[in-house]
């Protein structure tokens, strides 16, 4: 057993190293491997804090193993106590001294040179990471309200949401993320993004306000699903908190004065 458990380990930590290069932007993430006689020991989320600077974490609302089996609690501590932390320290650090440390993530996203790569990949890793563990929660739900009445006045029904949010996400190539965001005029769509981007940025496809994401980096699902990428975003549908959901869909109408 103890052999299995550090086998398993050794491909986590070479995974975290070498799967998330990119042509010019590369993640690293030091996970040191135990000695045989060490255990792996999965904390808290709660006694993760980022370094002091502008932007702290979201609080992730449930223990790593609050998604298990869908999402297990290594895979969970590993995406938000090292990838999202980093992240989140790093983005600290490229804004200090400048016009952006006292502004809004959004307005960061939206006025900054996408030429910036350090910026462009942590302010985005930091802002994507925030809402990915903002919108999961351990019970199924359902979208009502506001959002249930629109999802099936631009979509038909929440069954046509699902297949073509799952559609898109199975077609994502490589590293990279599938939202659920609200456009200028107010209206529902689904869109795509490499690396870290995001619809807020300068070359979104469809700008927008993200409202719902789905991490697909390997970091997200690799652990646990290899190469079944599939399985991951049927795990990860449905553990979505469409109340949360809801609540960023009525402030996002707001900005474009729907309600």
């Amino acid at each position: 057993m103890k052999k299995n458990v550090v086998l398993f380990t050794a491909l986590a930590s070479f995974l975290l190293l070498f799967s998330c290069k990119e042509d010019k932007l590369t993640e690293v993430v030091e996970v040191p491997l135990p000695t045989k006689e060490e255990k792996i020991t999965i904390g808290s989320p709660n006694d993760v804090k980022a370094d002091p600077g502008s932007f702290e974490m979201t609080k992730l609302p449930f223990a790593y193993d609050g998604l298990s089996p869908a999402i297990r609690s290594l895979t969970m501590e590993t995406h938000y106590s090292k990838h999202y932390l980093s992240y989140t320290n790093n983005f600290n650090k490229e804004i200090v001294s400048t016009d952006f440390e006292n502004m809004p993530i959004e307005d960061i996203l939206k006025k900054m040179d996408l030429n910036n790569a350090k910026l462009r990949q942590n302010a985005g890793g930091y802002y994507n990471h925030t809402l990915y563990f903002n919108v999961l929660t351990p019970k199924e739900q359902t979208p009502k309200d506001t959002l249930a009445g629109s999802i099936n006045k631009e979509f038909g029904s929440f069954n046509n949401l699902t297949n073509q949010f799952k559609a898109q996400s199975e077609k994502q190539f490589g590293s990279g993320w599938v939202w659920l965001v609200v456009d200028r005029y107010g209206k529902l769509q689904i869109t795509t993004t490499q690396d870290q981007d995001n619809p807020l940025m300068k070359n979104a496809l469809i700008p927008g306000t993200p409202i719902l994401a789905i991490d697909l980096w390997e970091h997200a699902y690799y652990l646990d699903y290899q190469n079944r990428k599939g399985s991951y975003i049927d795990a990860f549908y449905e553990h979505i908190n469409w109340e949360k959901v809801n609540e960023y869909y009525v402030e996002a109408l707001k900005k474009v004065k729907k309600v």
